[in-house]
Formats: structure tokens, C-alpha cells, sequence
């Protein structure tokens, strides 16, 4: 059996994806980043491999995330992708005819408009996580709910309050107000998902032209009142698209598929990746005013990969840029 391995190594979540030749999901893998992409990508291979059919062969590999170059090197990737490819990619062939994306993860949200198949325009959000699953995970927790159960409760509203969104501390600044007047829980709750919509709408999709057929997905598609404060907003359905958590890991996934051409080795490390020593260290470059920071990835003391930089001076490739190996040693500041 051939299968495509697909990783989107993010801030919250780390997620991979093996499919088949004929693009089913053959095993994902869903797990808390924890700020340690490493780790977690490692852990990720060892569980995948021991939840794989015997005699599994792996085609191509692909990676997207924040951390796609981190990851493209660890797990020796054919393809590194941006979200927004990878996550237009896998959208197409799961929902036929999608003109619409909404994607909603635990740090960023994201729209991407898609037209024929093609991406047309895309957006993300600012600096600020109003509106992204880790808000969400924050005032579950300060609630004593379950994440889980959070959608659920919400939509047991009668009469929603309405929360400031534009801000995570207003927001929870407002929450807190709403409960000591006496508001119930579920009406709080609902009003918490129709700011946060609100602030998807008035931020990140300010200006767009949002269009049906409308796919919703991230982490935060699981929270099925965020789910129907959306199509309330939009006045049409909003499809909760399959695999929705994992979705740019499908994405990088087909992308590797695309890549690997018949005959063509991959660059695949094998899952004996997960097993192997990796470390990240960066320092900052004084040749220019940029002052890049330039990221290694190293293992067993040899340099493997590096990025950040704006000019060649510190490229791996050809003897010139090995041998400024010992000159970016003596002008290292290691930070991880």
C-alpha cells in the first residue's frame, strides 16, 4: 500500500495525516503543540507508525503550519506549503465548488476566497488571538466547563447577552459583568459566540465578498454554537467540512502527492525520525541593518538546515556557505 504523509505543525496543534493513493484518510493524528514542535512531531511519527497497516509504504511527504520549514526538515518533507495553499488545496476536493473558507485556529483565523478552484484573496488576523480557539479554551476553563461542551451549552440559549468581542480582556472584562448581574450561563455563553463571530466578520473579513458554498474549519469548528452564531451572521449554511481539525494536513498531504512525481524518491526520513536527536538554535546576523535572525537545525553536530535570512551569506548550499559554518558558530546566541 502507498500512502502520502501530510504534517501541519502549528502553535496550538500538531496534526498528520496519511493518505491513500486514492486520497481517503487512511489515519490523523490530532495533539497539543505545547510549544515544543519538536517533541510533538516526534511523538506524532511514533503514534502514526504504530497505527499504520504492516507494509505501508510512505510516497511523499508534505508540511504547512507556522512551523512547516521545522517540520519539512525533521520528517524530511517534498513539499513545504503555506496554510493558505494547503488549506485551499484539501478544501477544494472536500467540498466541491467552495467559494468561501473560514478557518479558525487556536492562535490565527484566517478567510480565503476561492473562485473556480483558485485561490482569489485571503486574509488573516492581527496580532490579537480575540476570536481563536485559545480565547475560547481560556474562559471554558475560568467557567469550569469542559471545551467540549461549551457549543452545546451555548446553544441552550434563550435570550443571548450581548459581549464585547474586539478584545480578549473586554471580552472577559464584559463576561464577568454580564454573570454578576445574573445572566445564566448558556445565554453568556451564546452572546461569547456570536462577539466572536462578530470579530471574525468586522476584522478578518472586512471588505470580502463572502459567498456560498462557505466551509468552516479549524479546531474552533467543533464548537457547534460558534457554528450557528455563523450562519445566523451569514443568513446561509456553513459546512463543518470532514477531517475539519486536520485539514491542512490533508492539504500538504495531496500537495506531496502532486509533488512526487512516478519513479521519484522522496526525501521522507522514515519514521526513525521520531527517534532522532534534533536541535534548534538561532542567532542574529551584524553584517547589515536587517540583523536577520538565522535559525539551524542540527543533528548529531551537523547542520542540517537554516532560514531567516535575507541574503546568501548564510546559505548551506555550495562550499562557500559551509564553510561560514565556524563564523556563524563564533557569532551564535543560541536560543533554543
Amino acid at each position: 500500500m502507498i500512502g502520502y504523509l501530510g504534517i501541519d505543525v502549528g502553535s496550538v496543534s500538531t496534526n498528520l495525516v496519511v493518505l491513500t493513493e486514492d486520497l481517503r484518510v487512511l489515519h490523523q493524528i490530532y495533539l497539543r503543540t505545547r510549544g515544543q514542535p519538536i517533541v510533538a512531531l516526534q511523538q506524532g511519527l511514533q503514534e502514526l507508525a504504530a497505527n499504520l497497516p504492516e507494509g505501508l509504504v510512505i510516497r511523499g511527504c508534505g508540511t504547512t503550519g507556522s512551523a512547516r520549514q521545522l517540520a519539512g526538515v525533521i520528517a524530511g518533507a517534498d513539499v513545504v506549503k503555506n496554510e493558505i495553499t494547503a488549506h485551499a488545496t484539501a478544501t477544494a476536493f472536500l467540498v466541491p465548488g467552495v467559494r468561501t473558507i473560514i478557518e479558525i485556529g487556536g492562535q490565527d483565523s484566517k478567510i480565503i476566497l476561492l473562485r473556480d478552484g483558485m485561490v482569489q484573496d485571503f486574509a488573516m488576523n492581527t496580532v490579537c488571538a480575540a476570536g481563536t480557539g485559545s480565547f475560547l479554551d481560556q474562559q471554558a476553563a475560568r467557567l469550569g466547563i469542559r471545551i467540549e461542551d461549551l457549543g452545546p451549552m451555548a446553544l441552550r440559549s434563550t435570550r443571548p447577552v450581548r459581549i464585547a468581542g474586539r478584545c480578549t480582556v473586554f471580552a472577559e472584562s464584559d463576561m464577568i459583568h454580564k454573570q454578576q448581574l445574573g445572566h445564566p450561563t448558556e445565554d453568556i455563553l451564546y452572546g461569547l459566540c456570536e462577539a466572536l463571530v462578530r470579530n471574525y466578520m468586522n476584522n478578518v473579513a472586512r471588505g470580502k465578498e463572502i459567498t456560498p458554498p462557505v466551509a468552516f474549519q479549524g479546531g474552533v469548528a467543533y464548537n457547534v454554537g460558534i457554528r450557528r452564531a455563523f450562519e445566523e451572521a451569514l443568513g446561509h449554511e456553513v459546512v463543518v467540512t470532514p477531517h475539519h481539525a486536520v485539514t491542512g494536513a490533508i492539504g500538504a498531504a495531496m500537495l506531496a502527492r502532486e509533488a512526487v512525481r512516478p519513479g521519484q524518491p522522496t526525501n521522507f526520513r522514515g519514521f526513525a525520525a521520531a527517534a532522532q536527536p534534533f536541535a534548534a538554535s538561532s542567532f542574529e546576523c551584524s553584517y547589515c541593518a536587517n540583523h536577520c535572525e538565522v535559525i539551524d537545525i542540527s543533528s548529531g553536530g551537523k547542520l542540517l538546515a537554516r532560514w531567516g535570512h535575507r541574503c546568501p551569506r548564510w546559505d548551506l548550499e555550495g562550499d562557500a556557505g559551509l564553510a561560514r559554518n565556524g563564523e556563524a558558530a563564533s557569532n551564535n546566541v543560541a536560543t533554543g
